[in-house]
């Protein structure tokens, strides 16, 4: 199986932006907000976490799947009732991953519960590759 690796496509020093949130996110104008992951392989399958609390997964979210990638949006919603403080983040979240080279994207499956989406993802089982010897031929 690949390793799994963080991954932002769009931007080149993501874990730099990210150290420093808030005062440096509008360098990244051209993306929604990130959304937080988690990703590991666990019975044979690509499991991705991720850190959207707030959304109704039915209206707010999508998940989808293409050849080598997966994009996971969200959308959370402000609503403002009197004076409050809030830091909560609101508009759009997006998060773009690479799959491993072994996933299968037609078994795909998404489950949402206590603010986490979990999306798992099934590996192909990888086929024993035997070496072959290869004759090596003086040259004429």
């Amino acid at each position: 199986m690949s390793s799994i690796l963080r991954r932002d496509p769009k931007t080149v020093v993501p874990d730099l932006i990210d150290w420093f949130e808030a005062p440096f996110v509008t360098l990244r104008p051209y993306l929604a907000q990130p959304i937080r992951i988690e990703e590991y392989a666990e019975g044979g399958r690509y499991v991705v976490k991720a850190e959207i609390a707030g959304i109704d997964p039915e209206k707010d979210a999508e998940v989808t799947v293409g050849a080598g990638y997966l994009t996971i949006r969200a959308e959370r919603h402000e609503s403002v009732e009197g004076a409050h403080r809030s830091e909560f983040r609101y508009g759009s979240f997006s998060r773009t991953l690479s799959l491993p080279a072994d996933a299968n994207p037609d078994d795909v499956t998404a489950t949402y519960a206590h603010g986490i989406l979990t999306v798992s993802v099934g590996v192909k089982e990888a086929k024993a590759e035997s070496a072959k010897k290869v004759e090596i031929k003086p040259a004429t």
